[in-house]
């Protein structure tokens, strides 16, 4: 996974988390704008939580920034 999403993705878990508190949910959606503005990016971190991790729909915010810390 390039560094640019790892980025957003602890980036949106921090917040989803201080907003909403630890156990809070979310899906690979939570990480884009409501338009399709950068395919590329988008399937691949819809490969990384379907096909790579085999993630229900709606995971906790502390266990994806918890995998995507230790380059899960």
């Amino acid at each position: 996974m390039r560094a640019e999403l790892r980025a957003k993705i602890i980036e949106v878990c921090d917040k989803k988390m201080a907003l909403k508190g630890d156990n809070v949910g979310l899906s690979f959606y939570a990480f884009f704008a409501n338009k399709n503005d950068n395919p590329a990016l988008l399937m691949e971190a819809a490969t990384w939580w379907i096909e790579t991790h085999q993630l229900d729909h709606f995971v906790k915010a502390h266990k994806i920034k918890h995998m995507v810390n230790n380059g899960l």
